[in-house]
């Protein structure tokens, strides 16, 4: 294999790169449904099946007269529990903010968490009842460290208690239902939950389960029909890029069901008449605290296909903040340590490639001498190659070796909650974000122009023309990138600057000598 194709080789290696991201990791935004014509085109059948009454749990319940509100405050939180189905319509975190500065808020009433529907054939419904509740506003601080508060429900046939146990230092609580006159009941992790871009599709919305060590994702738009999972049921939830709010059964559950209710899904776990223990928690994805609960709700966070790599770094990242206090620096220290592997072998790479650039006339000799002998031209390319020991193969290896780890600090900024937010310097207030001035990517276009013209090259005048137009496909690629992965990717390309000259003087030197 000559220099030219190797050159071609490492054009679309560098694409795959890039665009493999988008059809892998990025979900296309699907068609909306014209609801009327699906209705007409299906069969008869099909449309009776689905007019068939399947459990459903009121996204917006009826606020019933006489509606009584208790408000909780921590540092962490800010609750409205309502006596309207006995669940949470509000929860706001004061240590996040959203793209206004505002308290990020998680629920506003819309899709009540944790709510309760009762009998599979959704013929009595807690979200729609009034329950009682006594009490009064709560705070909780360092002296005052948890506090409950009890609705109750009662009818001749019926009777539910439910009492939430919160704690002044954690989004977790505890939640206690007594159901008695009931086969069976359904509690589920709210719905549309969460603050959200629904035109990032960077990240999955919606519902989720953990079944064993299986994350199961659920998508309202594919969700057609109601879907059962048993056995090995370890939580629900409801989550957005940033956050989530998950119910951890402590009392065993032996089904949860997912179905469609309007434009969102809902994911419910099926309780027994008597007394149903959960924990639930409603917060940010901190992956460090939710491993210290031990519920397994550190596995709410998708480090996607390369988590293998993707967790080791993630840990070595915050590990490199704890020492610089700044993510900016430990994107850059992080970048070192993962070049420093591929040194020897991008080193034996950049010379090998000088050395094609030197062997160049003597395999334009053998091209022309075996024009017509296309087995001798290749024995003797190969003899060539033996002689002068290149690899034509070389400057492709530490690509593709380095492709893994792309992928996975892409994942890693695209999702941790540590770099939402989080500044490097001056114009780069959030990392997690595009830079605004679009400087980074410009920068980095200029570095891959540096690069290529240090590199040795042998390609002919077109074949230069297609090498002078990836700095800018790949500038205009990451110009909405987040701005902690193009310096990443800056950094990444100032070392291989560093480490071309190196080389180049090395090999000067030697044929000089």
């Amino acid at each position: 294999m000559d220099m030219d194709k190797r050159t071609l080789i490492a054009i679309i290696l560098s694409i795959i790169v890039l665009v493999g991201y988008q059809y892998f990791f990025v979900k296309p935004v699907p068609p909306k449904p014209v609801k009327e014509q699906a209705k007409a085109a299906q069969p008869e059948e099909k449309r009776q099946e689905a007019a068939k009454p399947v459990p459903v749990i009121p996204l917006m319940p009826a606020v019933p007269s006489g509606e009584k509100e208790i408000k909780v405050e921590t540092d962490l939180y800010s609750a409205v529990f309502s006596s309207a189905g006995g669940t949470i319509k509000k929860w706001e975190l004061k240590k996040y903010k959203d793209k206004d500065g505002m308290a990020v808020v998680l629920q506003k009433g819309q899709g009540v968490i944790p709510a309760m529907s009762i009998g599979s054939k959704n013929d009595f419904n807690l979200s729609k009842v009034n329950f009682s509740v006594s009490g009064k506003d709560i705070n909780l601080d360092k002296n005052t460290k948890t506090g409950s508060v009890v609705f109750e429900y009662a009818a001749p046939e019926y009777s539910v208690r439910r009492t939430y146990t919160l704690y002044y230092d954690s989004y977790k609580f505890d939640l206690k239902d007594e159901v008695t006159g009931f086969p069976e009941y359904w509690i589920t992790a709210g719905a549309d939950f969460g603050i959200h871009d629904r035109k990032d599709e960077s990240a999955h919305l919606g519902p989720v389960i953990l079944k064993d060590a299986d994350r199961i994702e659920l998508d309202a738009k594919k969700l057609k029909e109601a879907k059962s999972y048993q056995d090995g049921l370890k939580w629900i939830a409801q989550e957005d890029k940033y956050f989530f709010a998950a119910v951890v059964p402590v009392t065993r559950m032996d089904e949860a069901k997912a179905w469609k209710v309007q434009d969102a899904s809902i994911v419910a776990f099926k309780g027994k008449p008597g007394v149903n223990d959960f924990i639930v928690y409603a917060g940010p994805k901190e992956h460090d605290k939710l491993k210290e609960l031990n519920l397994g709700l550190e596995h709410i966070i998708d480090f996607g296909f390369f988590s293998i790599i993707s967790r080791p770094l993630f840990w070595l990242l915050k590990k490199f903040y704890a020492v610089a206090g700044n993510y900016g620096w430990a994107i850059i220290l992080l970048t070192i340590i993962t070049r420093i592997p591929f040194i020897p072998l991008i080193n034996k790479s950049q010379q090998s490639m000088k050395k094609m650039q030197d062997i160049q006339p003597k395999m334009a000799e053998i091209k022309e001498k075996y024009k017509k002998d296309p087995q001798k031209m290749q024995k003797e390319t190969m003899e060539l190659y033996k002689k002068y020991k290149v690899n034509p193969l070389g400057g492709c290896l530490p690509m593709l070796l380095q492709i893994p780890v792309f992928f996975a600090l892409y994942k890693i900024l695209s999702i941790a909650i540590e770099l939402r937010g989080a500044p490097f310097m001056l114009w780069v207030t959030d990392l997690s974000a595009k830079d605004p001035y679009y400087v980074l990517p410009i920068v980095m276009g200029i570095t891959m122009v540096i690069q290529q013209k240090m590199t040795p090259s042998t390609a002919d005048p077109k074949q230069q023309k297609i090498m002078m137009l990836m700095p800018v496909i790949f500038t205009f690629m990451f110009l909405n990138f987040a701005s902690g992965l193009v310096l990443y990717w800056l950094i990444n390309n100032i070392f291989g600057i560093i480490q071309q000259f190196y080389v180049n003087r090395k090999m000067a030197r030697e044929q000089h000598s």
